[in-house]
C-alpha cells in the first residue's frame, strides 16, 4: 500500500543518489534505473530546422542578384551646389523629388588608381536607408542609387539628383 506522493520521493531520492553517484565516478542514470520497469523516460524533443542552409542562401542571393544586376540606369540630370567630396553628415540630397539625409560619406574600395565612394542616405519619410556610389574621378558617369531591402543594396534607377 502506498501513501499519496510516498512513490515519486522514492524515484526522487533514488534519482538524488544516482547523479551523486555521476560525480564521485558513480553510475550513470541509464545504469541506476536498469532494473526499474516503471520509469519512463521522456522523448526527446525534435530540434526545429532553422532558417536556410548555408547553399540555399547563396542561391537564393544569387537569383536576387541576376534579377536586379539587369537593373539599367538611364539618362539623368545631375545639379551640384559644391563637389560632392565636400557632402558630410546633416546635408540633404534631392534624388527624383525625394529629399535624403546624409548619415555618412565614404571610401567603399580604395582601387589603385582610384576611389569607389559610398554616401549613406536616409528617408525619414519612410525610415529606409540608401546609398550612392561613385568613382571619385568619374561622378558623372558612374554614380549609382541603392536601396536597402533585408540584407543588401539593390539598384534603383533615379532620373534626376541634386545637393
Amino acid at each position: 500500500m502506498h501513501y499519496c506522493g510516498e512513490e515519486t520521493m522514492v524515484v526522487k531520492k533514488k534519482i538524488k543518489l544516482a547523479k551523486k553517484n555521476v560525480k564521485d565516478g558513480g553510475v550513470s542514470l541509464d545504469d541506476a534505473f536498469a532494473d526499474d520497469e516503471d520509469v519512463n523516460y521522456a522523448q526527446s524533443k525534435l530540434k526545429k530546422k532553422k532558417g536556410l542552409s548555408e547553399d540555399e542562401l547563396d542561391g537564393e542571393l544569387d537569383g536576387i542578384e541576376e534579377k536586379y544586376e539587369s537593373v539599367q540606369q538611364g539618362t539623368y540630370t545631375m545639379s551640384a551646389s559644391k563637389p560632392i567630396s565636400q557632402l558630410k553628415r546633416g546635408d540633404k540630397i534631392d534624388i527624383d523629388g525625394v529629399i535624403y539625409d546624409i548619415d555618412a560619406h565614404y571610401v567603399l574600395i580604395n582601387h589603385e588608381s582610384t576611389k569607389e565612394m559610398a554616401i549613406e542616405i536616409f528617408n525619414s519619410k519612410n525610415e529606409k536607408d540608401y546609398q550612392l556610389r561613385y568613382f571619385d574621378d568619374q561622378v558623372a558617369t558612374t554614380i549609382e542609387f541603392y536601396e536597402l531591402q533585408e540584407i543588401m543594396y539593390i539598384k534603383k534607377p533615379f532620373s534626376k539628383i541634386s545637393w
